[in-house]
């Protein structure tokens, strides 16, 4: 398990995760953070601990739905900087900017208000997992439409074998774990 922002997030991620077998379908194993959400302490410590590795480096953080929503309020919170929400297809009021990105079967679209993003601003893209990496893929070019600077993206779990992080090529990609 490699991880970029230390040992004690990955600790604080590992210790207080739960593992689902065959959900949502047979042969899956889900890793579920709400454990980690439900600990407040362990939580607080996360949220500090990001805090403090980006601290100055950014001016907004971008969530993504939905998971990445629960992170990356606390984060802004705590740096006193604004939070950006990255949604699915028709959940923002318009006017919004959109980008379509391939699942394995279909595609499926992203969405961002514009107006939310201040041109030039440096901005943390946030969610829980780096799967196949096109929701991650899709933010990103949301951003730099709008006008944003992307320093980098963050996930707290990354399923390597998805091949994601190939996904991202260019992208600084941070993990916490990789599975």
């Amino acid at each position: 398990m490699a991880h970029e922002f230390g040992d004690r997030i990955a600790h604080l991620v590992t210790s207080n995760l739960r593992e689902i077998q065959d959900f949502p379908e047979p042969g899956v194993l889900f890793r579920d953070i709400t454990p980690l959400l439900a600990n407040g302490p362990a939580f607080k410590e996360l949220v500090d601990l990001l805090a403090e590795h980006y601290e100055g480096r950014i001016d907004a953080v971008a969530g993504l739905e939905s998971r990445g929503f629960v992170l990356a309020a606390p984060l802004a919170t705590t740096l006193g900087i604004g939070m950006l929400t990255i949604r699915k297809a028709g959940k923002l009021p318009g006017p919004v900017i959109g980008v379509d990105y391939c699942l394995e079967y279909g595609t499926a679209r992203m969405e961002l208000r514009p107006d939310s993003v201040e041109v030039g601003s440096r901005v943390l893209v946030l969610d829980d997992v780096l799967a196949t990496g096109g929701t991650a893929a899709a933010s990103a070019q949301l951003l730099r439409q709008a006008g944003a600077e992307v320093v980098a993206i963050a996930v707290l779990l990354e399923l390597e074998a998805l091949g994601g992080r190939a996904r991202l090529a260019g992208e600084t990609v941070e993990s916490a774990v990789v599975f």
